[in-house]
């Protein structure tokens, strides 16, 4: 087949498919969302997304037990999400097929931390391998599912947010069959928790036999350089496009499969040089292993940071002494844009509204609306993990801190935020949740999810009913509100705190950037200028389309001119918010219109 160009997501979900895997799941989160997207479009798959990442994996778990080959991918917080199960797996192994696909983020590009999940490989103890480019991101997708059904084991492959959204030439292949196999009932076997001790030790005995083929596996190998250097390089993954980019001379060992590790193979290459650079992103993985077994002559974190991404420019810098590129932006005077929220997004409404409470704490979660922590709203106060909030607000209850209110999306509430609020009732407490309902799982790429009423596929399906949920676990006091109506989400926030009891307000608005949205046609508002006070309420929004006039506007001859408003026509898209919030009502339709 003539090659084509692809992301390593978009790679990813091609080995997925040409290895004949039936079933896949997983729940929204970069580097990894594109994956399933990108799978849910191949037939033959049965592709979903699941409302979090160990419903996901226990779904694929699930499959793969009755026989069928199964695929989930998470991003790197996701995989803690899901590792309770992800921890149990490998003690029964697996029946048919079945890998996990983890994401990382070194740099933190679209994350809350950057852990390294080579660990999780393992602490859980399964094979992993790490392409290092698009190609082999396809290839040992099918490479882990060879070595699934081979040793009953779950598989984990990892890649790093560069190869995720990257694109490369990738040459597809065929889809292989594989018949189903069959499931034969083992208690002993497949019901875990009784039988944990009988599965220990052949686990153990399974590791020893992985490292035996981690000694031949083909995506190990020596690469030799130039011969001009006189040391070694042992690294992995994308780092070693990036390590070979900037070293053309020394021979490398690039590992392509990094747990276990080839003892030695490893510890051969070693013995070769007086000096050996383990050359790896994020912690050092490798080079304790190494050093684990006795390998005196090695560098590595001591030269190169485990902090962030370590890119090309940074392994020259530490190897050759070269100077970094020069950084370009620094000549050009570009304008700071910081993150903000999209026009017209409901959650500029929410803000809006709460900033209207004084005395407030506001615990937050994970989504777009986490952005509401940053100004010009600097309204949410805390913020950690997805479904994180409800519980902090219980806290902050628990430690006096009577004003506080939780903020959580509709995607994230469903994902892990039911079972918080379920136990701020069943302990009595007086937790105020506002569920901010945008219809969408917003902040990876408006996928749909159990509140939207489609599945991935956009097809109808049963709707969540948050009101219903929270009723049927003991809240008794919920209100919906317009997030595009801040006097209403204000009003029904004050009851909630005054209520004796856990109280759950709605404030529901669209994503501005759900296609049926996007489509519809919404007029733009203008600011009548000879009316305008200047009072800056708008402004307040954070809406990027509403800028400073050069007209301003002086109550008194003894206060300082303001500017006036001015609403610029081809960005604003009609959301209502800034007119809703003026005083003078002076902000209206372009065209007139109501």
């Amino acid at each position: 087949m003539t090659k084509q160009l692809m992301s390593g997501d978009q790679a990813i979900a091609r080995g997925v498919w040409e290895s004949g895997v039936v079933f896949a799941s997983s729940y929204p989160g970069t580097p990894a969302t594109e994956i399933l997207e990108s799978l849910a479009h191949y037939p033959d798959v049965q592709a979903q997304w699941a409302v979090n990442e160990k419903v996901a994996f226990d779904e694929a778990m699930g499959a793969a037990v009755a026989g069928v080959r199964a695929f989930v991918s998470v991003k790197h917080v996701g995989l803690n999400v899901a590792s309770d199960s992800f921890m149990v797996f490998p003690y029964t192994g697996t029946n048919a097929g079945f890998v996990v696909l983890s994401a990382d983020d070194p740099g933190t590009h679209s994350s809350q931390n950057e852990q390294d999940n080579r660990y999780f490989a393992k602490f859980a103890k399964i094979p992993m391998f790490e392409p290092a480019d698009n190609q082999e991101a396809k290839d040992f997708i099918k490479l882990a599912y060879q070595v699934s059904e081979q040793f009953e084991t779950p598989v984990m492959v990892r890649i790093t947010m560069r190869l995720a959204h990257t694109k490369g030439l990738v040459e597809p292949g065929e889809r292989v069959t594989v018949a189903k196999k069959p499931f034969v009932k083992d208690n002993i076997k497949w019901v875990e928790p009784p039988f944990a001790k009988l599965h220990r030790g052949p686990l153990e005995k399974k590791m020893r036999v992985l490292e035996e083929y981690a000694e031949e596996c083909p995506v190990n190998f020596i690469e030799k350089g130039t011969g001009k250097a006189d040391y070694g390089v042992i690294t992995s993954g994308v780092i070693y496009e990036y390590a070979r980019e900037v070293l053309p001379d020394p021979d490398m060992f690039k590992l392509g499969m990094t747990f276990p590790l080839p003892k030695q193979k490893l510890v051969d290459f070693c013995k070769q040089y007086k000096t050996v650079y383990v050359i790896e992103e994020g912690e050092p993985f490798l080079e304790e292993q190494l050093r684990f077994w006795g390998v005196q002559n090695l560098v590595g974190k001591e030269r190169f940071t485990n902090i962030g991404e370590l890119l090309p420019e940074l392994i020259a810098q530490q190897m050759n002494g070269t100077v970094a590129p020069t950084d370009f932006s620094k000549e050009v005077a570009t304008p700071a844009r910081p993150p903000m929220l999209c026009i017209g997004c409901p959650h500029r409404g929410t803000y809006t509204s709460l900033n209207r409470i004084p005395g407030i704490t506001v615990t937050g979660d994970i989504g777009c609306y986490t952005l509401g922590g940053l100004p010009p709203y600097n309204t949410m106060n805390t913020s950690f993990a997805m479904g994180a909030s409800i519980g902090t607000a219980f806290g902050f209850e628990k430690a006096g801190e009577q004003k506080t209110l939780a903020v959580i999306g509709d995607s994230t509430f469903l994902h892990s935020g039911v079972a918080p609020l379920m136990d701020a009732v069943y302990n009595g407490g007086k937790t105020t949740v506002v569920i901010m309902d945008n219809r969408t799982t917003g902040m990876t790429g408006q996928e749909d999810h159990a509140g939207t009423g489609k599945n991935i596929h956009g097809e109808p399906s049963k709707k969540v009913d948050y009101e219903a949920i929270c009723r049927a676990i003991g809240v008794e006091f919920v209100k919906r509100a317009s997030a595009f109506r801040p006097d209403e989400v204000t009003a029904a926030v004050r009851d909630a705190l005054k209520f004796d009891g856990p109280a759950v307000v709605i404030s529901e608005g669209p994503c501005v950037l759900i296609p049926e949205e996007k489509s519809k046609a919404k007029v733009a508002f203008k600011v009548i200028a000879e009316e305008c006070i200047a009072c800056g309420l708008c402004f307040r929004t954070g809406c990027p389309a509403i800028l400073q006039s050069e007209e301003t506007y002086r109550a008194s001859a003894d206060q300082k001119p303001k500017a006036k408003a001015i609403i610029d026509p081809n960005i604003c898209v009609g959301c209502t918010l800034c007119a809703v919030v003026c005083p003078p009502e002076c902000i209206v339709h372009v065209d007139g219109s109501p």
